[in-house]
């Protein structure tokens, strides 16, 4: 059987993007870490977020040497804290949890993007670099009041920045 010269050039090429196509998929959805919540993520009562401790008083506190864990409970239509305040060049943990119906956490700017589904608790772990404000939207359809559903996290200094508590 004889295949022609430009026969061979085609399928050639094919195949070279058939494994481009599968190495770029594959990159997208391994390389990069991304990871969705399984059943192994901890869970709390929906209905009882005040026993919990970490969510009974959401918001930021220090873990360690420039790291913070901040905890936040979504509700329809806000976050609380609606306005979240971290230090320029840290390691920042968001857990997060609904009290109600499936929402989401994104930071616009930012590639920090999350699902928050009741009784659920979302980990979200964001560089801080540069100081400024960025904000916080649900971009989950959660009710008749999604469209007012926002927060801000402002990054300033780590020479401004200072905890409750903190002298």
């Amino acid at each position: 059987m004889n295949i022609h010269t430009y026969e061979k050039f085609w399928l050639a090429a094919s195949m070279l993007l058939i494994v481009g196509f599968i190495l770029t998929i594959t990159y997208g959805s391994v390389g990069l870490g991304i990871a969705m919540i399984d059943d192994s993520s901890p869970t709390v009562d929906p209905d009882n977020l005040g026993e919990h401790p970490g969510f009974s008083d959401p918001g930021v506190e220090r873990v360690g040497e420039n790291e913070y864990e901040v905890h936040v409970i979504a509700v329809q239509f806000a976050y609380f804290p609606g306005e979240i305040e971290v230090p320029a060049n840290s390691t920042v943990t968001f857990r997060l949890t609904s009290e109600d119906v499936i929402h989401s956490f994104s930071v616009v700017g930012t590639n920090a993007n999350t699902m928050i589904i009741p009784g659920e608790v979302a980990s979200l772990t964001v560089e801080t670099e540069e100081p400024g404000e960025y904000g916080i939207i649900c971009s989950e359809y959660c009710g008749a009041g999604h469209h007012d559903m926002e927060g801000k996290l402002v990054v300033v200094p780590q020479e401004e920045f200072q905890l409750e508590g903190d002298q």
